[in-house]
């Protein structure tokens, strides 16, 4: 083992050699360990349906999410450490890009005292960023997340995507999308600003190539005009207009927001969408963000020469704000019986109560709306959920 002067020399050659920021990341994370004084080190990425934790070691087997001390480590992003059976510990240690979890880095080491964890958890932070910076243009990142072939719409669609959560002191938001390798017309999107969480859910008719096409150019419209600084009721009329320019024959539903960090205001339109969720104090607030819909976008001059409605409420810390398209509450199940948006609701409260992290929660719902079924979706299931919790002051 280096001493501690010697393990931090040695990364700090490591960092600042410019030859290493070229290095696959299965050798970036070896050299890693090696400069801090850590025996082995294996990286595994979650798969694209968060069920499975797949190494980048080709010769390693795979791990069950749900069952598994690797998972647990990912589905708590906290430290889990078991005995190897081989003279040594193994810590688990989630990888996190900020609030989004990519997966876990298992460190062997013959023991874990202060200096060694506190290695092992410079190593996970060094090895979240390089898989961050990589994962955009490196393939071979996505084809070991990946358990089937995806389809052209959606992959059209994922390109589009954020990342599946995001967060600061004061918000988390995270999303889920299926069917993963097969979605049609549904996306979602959420970004920060210093004040601001802006978040949308989309739906497009149909699903097929023009569908995607249609969800695409609305988030890529929606990003434009809120980049240069547009309001919501201006976004909204990008949408319209792109889409009346460019797809005549399309149309898309959904709910554009944005949430003030700092006093919890959230303002949104409904665009002929199903109306968000409000969860406080553990419960189900009923019809608190029921309104009036608007027209799908992209049919506001046919329909309505009005600005559309923009809606407020405010939010108190802790609220979970939900938001789904239709597809996630009338999946069948295996009686014939549609999950429904009680059980769909119910989900979400034992959840909240139980104190999971909001990420966990979704990755759990949509997976229980999977596997409730015997036929698959009957359309596709996006769920976005953001949870607003201020610093105390």
């Amino acid at each position: 083992m280096w001493s501690s002067e010697a393990a931090d020399g040695l990364l700090g050659e490591f960092l600042a050699d410019p030859a290493n920021s070229t290095l696959d990341l299965a050798t970036a994370a070896v050299r890693c360990s090696e400069a801090l004084g850590l025996r082995q080190s294996v990286i595994y990425l979650a798969d694209i349906q968060q069920r499975l934790l797949v190494p980048l070691t080709l010769n390693t087997s795979q791990l069950p999410i749900e069952d598994s001390l690797a998972g647990w480590a990912y589905r708590t992003q906290s430290l889990r450490v078991e005995d190897s059976g081989a003279g040594e510990l193994i810590a688990w240690l989630p990888l996190l890009d900020g609030a989004e979890r990519l997966g876990v880095v298992a460190v062997h080491s013959p023991g874990l005292d202060p200096v060694t964890l506190r290695r092992a958890r410079t190593l996970a932070s060094l090895l979240a960023m390089m898989i961050t910076s990589k994962r955009s243009y490196k393939d071979s990142f996505v084809r070991r997340t990946r358990t089937e072939p995806m389809q052209l719409p959606a992959e059209m669609l994922r390109a589009f995507l954020p990342p599946r959560t995001i967060g600061t002191a004061s918000v988390v938001s995270t999303a889920v999308l299926e069917p993963a390798y097969e979605i049609g017309g549904d996306a979602f999107d959420h970004a920060l600003t210093e004040t601001t969480l802006h978040a949308a859910i989309l739906d497009s008719m149909g699903h097929n190539l023009a569908s995607g096409l249609t969800t695409a150019v609305s988030l890529a419209t929606c990003r434009n005009a809120r980049r240069t600084g547009a309001d919501l009721p201006q976004l909204v009329e990008s949408v319209d207009t792109a889409l009346s320019d460019w797809l005549p024959d399309q149309f898309c539903t959904g709910v554009l927001l944005q949430l003030d960090l700092a006093g919890g205001l959230l303002r949104w339109i409904n665009c002929g969408h199903p109306a968000p969720l409000l969860i406080r104090e553990k419960t189900l607030v009923p019809g608190a963000m029921e309104r009036d819909a608007e027209p799908p976008m992209g049919l506001l001059s046919a329909l309505s020469p009005t600005t559309r409605q923009v809606h407020r409420i405010s939010l108190e810390p802790g609220d979970r704000v939900l938001l789904y398209t239709d597809g996630a509450t009338e999946s069948r199940m295996r009686n014939g019986t549609e999950f429904g948006q009680e059980r769909f609701v119910d989900y979400v409260v034992r959840a909240t109560a139980a104190g999971e992290l909001a990420p966990e929660t979704l990755r759990r719902l949509i997976h229980a709306i999977l596997d409730s079924g015997s036929t698959g979706l009957r359309d596709d299931a996006t769920i976005l959920m953001f949870e607003w919790r201020p610093p105390i002051s």
